[in-house]
This record gives structure tokens, C-alpha cells and sequence, in this order.
């Protein structure tokens, strides 16, 4: 098999699996398993795929900044933020990360329903103004690329906080790998809050699904629940409901 035809294999793989196992491909197509890491290892450094122990996981193309997101795919980061709102009652205390698909979360919200809301992003937070709900804004320093509060003093404030539900923002999410985004310090500050919350959900886009980013937040099996669009290809939604995630389509 020529080069090309295999790392064309190796991209297909990737698009259907969601991972490739580098020695499970090696004896599938009867070739050394230092060829396929060869493989791995140039299509990495090319940005086709990221290399992880053992194998490969698709890439998560760049996230574009915020004001570029709030652009992006309206109306069903409205669907999923209505779905989202569904799940909040009265008196909760209720953990909104950053986001312009949470940020739909937020306009659904009804506003006389009593509640306080916590959240270290300025951007959610200005949106909860005419809400009767109080408000909690956790400080810090400010990571401008997702407006949110990061660092120390924001993991200071979330460890003395029990929250119902968190509202997760990740860029990515894999079956195997979980949930992920692109900040080192902005993943520590969410896997906080999760550690925190009794119930983590996340609002997340097609796109999103069976990718991974640089930095870990958590695991799948941590997940309450998961809200996605309806009406993808079942193949794309369908290693996530073999979990014990609850899917919810909007």
C-alpha cells in the first residue's frame, strides 16, 4: 500500500472511529507498527491528526475569538440553550460557564424565576442584569479569548461553592478522551467547578463531536448529561449514547 493510500486510510479511520490504535491498523493491513507511527507522526506535524500514546485522535480546528463565535450556527446554539433552560428550577444554585452557546442558555432563562446563578464570565453575567435571580461573579485573571476568570483566586472562590448544576462551555468532545478545550488554566478552573457541581451538562455544537483539544477537563463517565441538535447522523451521536451520559437533542 503506497504512502498515500495509507495516511487517505488513516484520515477515513479517524472521520468514522474517532481514533486510530496503532497497532490494531499495523495487523489489520499487515504492515510494522513503526510504519503506521511513521504515518501518525508526519500527518501530525502537518496538523492532520494529534498523536496520543498508542495512537491518534482527530484535531480540533482553532477556536475563532468570541465576537466571531456569537456568528456562528445562531440558531441552534438557541435551540440547545432553551433545551438547557429546561433543566433549571427554582432556588438552585446554578454555575454558567462562558460561551456564546451558554450564553443562550442565559436569554432563555425566565426572568422572575428566583435562583442564583454563579459564573466567572463578565460576558454571562451582564446578560442576567433584568433577571431576579442573584447573581455571583467569580474574579480572577481574565483569559479575553473566552472572557472568563481564571487562576487562584478564581479556584478559591469556586472550592467554597456547591452548585446544582454546572453548565459546562468545552471546545471538544471524544468518547474516549472526554471533554477538552484549548487553555491550560481555563481547563483547570471548569474541572473545578465540576468536581463541585452534583450534575455537569454540557450545551455542545455538531462540530464538536469526536475531537480533542490540548487540555483535559473530564472524563465522560463525570458527565450528567450532554445537549446536542437533533437530526445528525446517527453514527456521529452514537458513541455517546453507549454511555451513561444522558443525550438530550434540541
Amino acid at each position: 500500500m503506497l504512502t498515500s493510500q495509507r495516511r487517505a486510510l488513516i484520515s477515513a479511520r479517524l472521520a468514522s472511529d474517532g481514533q486510530i490504535v496503532a497497532g490494531e491498523l499495523a495487523q489489520e493491513l499487515e504492515l510494522s507498527e513503526d510504519t503506521i507511527r511513521r504515518d501518525l507522526r508526519d500527518m501530525a506535524a502537518a496538523g492532520l491528526l494529534k498523536r496520543v500514546h498508542g495512537g491518534a485522535l482527530p484535531v480540533t480546528p482553532p477556536l475563532p475569538d468570541i465576537e466571531t463565535r456569537q456568528t456562528m450556527s445562531p440558531d441552534i446554539k438557541k435551540r440547545l440553550g432553551r433545551k438547557a433552560a429546561e433543566l433549571v428550577r427554582a432556588g438552585q444554585l446554578v454555575f454558567i460557564d462562558g460561551g456564546t452557546t451558554n450564553a443562550e442558555l442565559v436569554r432563555a432563562l425566565p426572568r422572575e424565576m428566583p435562583l442564583t446563578i454563579a459564573t466567572h464570565s463578565p460576558a454571562i453575567a451582564a446578560l442576567l442584569e433584568k433577571n431576579r435571580a442573584e447573581v455571583i461573579l467569580i474574579g480572577g485573571r481574565l483569559y479575553k479569548h473566552s472572557m472568563v476568570s481564571t487562576g487562584a483566586t478564581a479556584l478559591a472562590a469556586i472550592g467554597m461553592m456547591r452548585p446544582d448544576i454546572f453548565f459546562l462551555g468545552a471546545t471538544a468532545i471524544h468518547p474516549a478522551r472526554g471533554l477538552s478545550t484549548g487553555d491550560y488554566e481555563e481547563a483547570a478552573v471548569k474541572r473545578a467547578i465540576a468536581a463541585r457541581s452534583a450534575e455537569t451538562v454540557a450545551l455542545l455544537t455538531e462540530e464538536k463531536l469526536g475531537t480533542v483539544s490540548p487540555h483535559h477537563i473530564t472524563g465522560i463517565e463525570d458527565m450528567s448529561a450532554l445537549i446536542i441538535p437533533a437530526g445528525m447522523a446517527p453514527e456521529t451521536s452514537a458513541p455517546y449514547r453507549q454511555t451513561a451520559m444522558r443525550i438530550i437533542e434540541a
